[in-house]
């Protein structure tokens, strides 16, 4: 089984978020969807809302799982005996520094490929940042993320009840 790592912190997913992964779902047998614990940025969402929130946007895409993982991602790659990590690129600006991650997991772990993704044109401007900018400012998110995400998205922001 050919079965790859989607990491990130995914803090909300979008809809790149969705595409890269339909992309990836394409060239494997499995994609798992590796939600970061430590990921070094204050998280708007829980890694438990996290995961919840992507399992409920994924609903139907069979060969996709969604876990969460600390840690050294090559040690969480050869746990789930994953042989590729996909990496989203949006902008030759990710370029670097997705570039920069893939050359030190290929030296902690060389039996791990990485394989680089990009969205549909249209997506290619989202980012998580500007969505929940956009959330917070009452703006409308529902053509940049799925309907699970946009419904947390407003409850967090606009209800005093949160999620």
């Amino acid at each position: 089984m050919r079965r790859a790592l989607y990491p990130g912190s995914f803090d909300p997913l979008t809809n790149g978020h969705l595409d890269v992964l339909t992309r990836g779902l394409g060239l494997f047998d499995e994609v798992i969807i590796a939600v970061a614990l430590d990921n070094q940025k204050q998280s708007l969402f829980s890694l438990e809302d996290r995961v919840r929130l992507i399992e409920a946007s994924t609903q139907g895409l069979e060969r996709a799982r969604v876990m969460p993982f600390a840690g050294l991602l090559v040690d969480f790659a050869r746990e789930q005996e994953a042989t590729a990590v996909i990496r989203g690129l949006r902008a030759v600006s990710d370029f670097e520094f997705e570039f920069q991650l893939a050359l030190m997991n290929r030296k902690l772990n060389p039996a791990i490929e990485t394989v680089f993704l990009m969205p549909r044109e249209e997506l290619t401007y989202i980012s998580s940042r500007l969505v929940k900018e956009i959330a917070r400012l009452g703006g409308e998110i529902e053509g940049f993320v799925p309907g699970p995400v946009a419904a947390a998205l407003q409850q967090r922001f606009h209800s005093s009840e949160g999620i």
